[in-house]
């Protein structure tokens, strides 16, 4: 059985003083939950505090992105050793809006994918179709792509941590949903070629989250899919009642 991991992604929500208010509430409602790992990805002004607050609890502190070369002049970027350095465990690569607002390529991707792995992070790796390109009837050939790409010589034993996380991107933030078995069959795929570009071994262990409009009412319907292994939630985790009823579906 792969353990599910439930994710949030915060994005450009939350001071610190909103974070450890977050926490405060949050950490009570899941105290003792280990069925799931439960990951949460602030922003990067939060992390220090959010990693001081859930100090002993089963909860896990990630970052939202990352730069791929160690260090250097790349004004507003941050490496993989100073997410380390405040004790970052995870890691979201090539989640949907850095590659529409901020021009991040398949290339990029793997690059990333690189430096967290060689860095000893887990990496949760987005991947996901826009609307134009589902209704084009091209989902098989974006997913395709983007995980060939992703993957590129990365060996199976160096990517032992890696997540991925199928987010259809027609489906974040508009409240529309993959159905369980629509999602389930795009996490198929995905699983089809980790399955080529690592084994049939390591695409068994590997979990692949859901991410796109996952909320209280729909979690546990999306759990129930054997192809989901957890999943990615944006809007439902900035409140602390919401996201602890989907880590609980």
């Amino acid at each position: 059985m792969r353990k599910k991991v439930i994710a949030a992604n915060w994005k450009m929500y939350k001071t610190p003083d909103q974070a450890l208010a977050f926490f405060k509430d949050f950490l009570p409602l899941v105290a003792g939950h280990d069925r799931d790992e439960i990951v949460v990805c602030p922003p990067y002004l939060d992390i220090p505090c959010s990693i001081e607050v859930t100090q002993g609890s089963d909860v896990a502190i990630g970052a939202q992105d990352l730069h791929w070369e160690k260090e250097g002049a790349f004004t507003g970027e941050i490496c993989a050793t100073m997410l380390l350095a405040v004790g970052v465990t995870h890691v979201i690569i090539g989640h949907s809006e850095r590659r529409q607002y901020f021009g991040e390529s398949d290339d990029v991707v793997n690059l990333k994918l690189k430096t967290a792995l060689e860095h000893d992070l887990t990496p949760i790796v987005c991947v996901g179709e826009v609307l134009e390109e589902r209704e084009a009837g091209l989902t098989e050939d974006v997913l395709r792509r983007q995980c060939l790409r992703a993957f590129h010589a990365i060996s199976g034993k160096k990517a032992g941590k890696l997540i991925v996380a199928y987010e259809p991107v027609w489906a974040i933030g508009t409240g529309k949903t993959a159905t369980p078995k629509l999602a389930a069959d795009a996490h198929a795929l995905i699983r089809t070629e980790a399955a080529k570009a690592f084994s049939e071994e390591f695409a068994e262990r590997l979990r692949i989250l859901y991410g796109g409009s996952v909320k209280p009412e729909n979690a546990k319907a999306l759990m129930a899919e054997p192809e989901i292994d957890g999943a990615l939630v944006g809007g439902a985790s900035l409140d602390p009642m919401s996201f602890a009823a989907i880590v609980k579906y």
